[in-house]
């Protein structure tokens, strides 16, 4: 973003007046964004198809290119040679993991299962959801909210390698095993391989993460670490805001006429969600403050735990349920509530800044 890093603790500035306009009016934007897509989507016809065909692997190439647009400015601004920083942080490291991949299916699991008994294919969507832990918008919302951008990139990475490892593995428990054990039914199966997650991984995350790490290694070295971050990182930060308005637009216009046809499942879906992302976040915030974290660790845990990867969730649901599904409607709704839940989390984050510096 363009100016988003905030005063010292106990000035007198406020977080939101450092911004800049385009920043400021961040929901605003989203919020365009989201309707310009569902009412592309909507008003377009045969726009969801063609989009549909642009892809790679089963990967959509717009979103790709969206995602990584938002993506580099804010991995282009990590200080790399600070991240042994983080990873010996040992109670932000050991939280992560149990958060998110013990704590956070587990949470969706239970919900899906308390709001949805009675929709089965929703509540396989929402779960499956649950299992995708963020590894890509959720480097916007960190940096936005002042978060630390060198625990950002590693704990995403860390999400990275063991999404590839464990989200089968999870999905088998939580799809297949655990549900006949509680006496729920039988389960589902899901038929996905570990080199499409892998893949996932390394066109949402690597490709970005590489650049980002080339661009200031190669741009420090020509300007100084001075005129790179004063000069150079401010003329590409706002295309991270452009990237997410381009994401958005793309992937709402890809489920426009599912979403607006069909307001009260979306509406079912969207309760349990609303309920596990406040959980998620304000859980972990409580928690980063009660184990002593600072504020900027403290509000990357939590972003981290809150956000989901809804485009892993979504192509693992298409593919195994196919388009029209319970499942994938369940996915494309994720992303629905997430941006904005996770943005107006973004300013709940900025208010309690100077409050948690005032009370450390």
């Amino acid at each position: 973003m363009t100016s988003i890093d905030a005063p010292a603790p106990g000035g007198q500035n406020s977080v939101v007046a450092k911004l800049s306009t385009l920043d400021r009016f961040l929901a605003v934007w989203i919020l365009l964004a989201m309707a310009a897509g569902l009412g592309l989507g909507r008003l377009v016809p045969g726009l969801d198809d063609v989009l549909t065909a642009v892809e790679l692997g089963g990967i959509s190439l717009p979103i790709a290119l969206g995602l990584l647009i938002m993506m580099y400015p804010v991995l282009a601004k990590v200080r790399y040679d600070k991240l042994d920083a983080v990873t010996g942080d040992r109670r932000l490291m050991a939280s992560s993991l149990v958060i998110n991949w013990i704590i956070g299916p587990a949470v969706m699991f239970a919900l899906a299962w308390l709001f949805l008994p009675d929709l089965p294919e929703y509540r396989t969507g929402l779960i499956i959801v649950g299992l995708a832990r963020c590894i890509a918008m959720v480097i916007i919302w960190n940096d936005l909210a002042c978060g630390d951008r060198e625990a950002a990139a590693v704990l995403v990475a860390l999400n990275s390698v063991f999404q590839v490892l464990a989200f089968g593995l999870l999905g088998w428990f939580y799809l297949d095993l655990l549900p006949g054990w509680l006496g729920l039914g039988e389960g589902e199966n899901l038929d996905i391989s570990m080199w499409e997650i892998a893949l996932n991984v390394v066109v949402f995350l690597g490709v970005p993460l590489v650049a980002g790490f080339l661009t200031r290694r190669l741009g420090e070295k020509k300007l100084g670490r001075e005129r790179y971050e004063n000069a150079f990182l401010p003329k590409i930060g706002p295309w991270a805001l452009y990237g997410l308005l381009f994401t958005i637009v793309i992937l709402f216009a890809l489920q426009g006429e599912t979403i607006t046809s069909q307001p009260l499942d979306v509406v079912r879906i969207a309760l349990p969600l609303l309920v596990y992302f406040a959980l998620m976040w304000f859980g972990t915030f409580a928690l980063g403050k009660a184990i002593g974290l600072p504020y900027d660790r403290t509000a990357t845990l939590a972003f981290t735990a809150a956000g989901n990867n809804f485009e892993l969730a979504i192509a693992v649901a298409v593919a195994t349920f196919g388009v029209t599904s319970g499942q994938a409607l369940a996915g494309v709704v994720g992303p629905l509530i997430e941006v904005p839940v996770l943005v107006a989390l973004v300013y709940v984050s900025l208010a309690w800044r100077r409050k948690f510096s005032v009370d450390k």
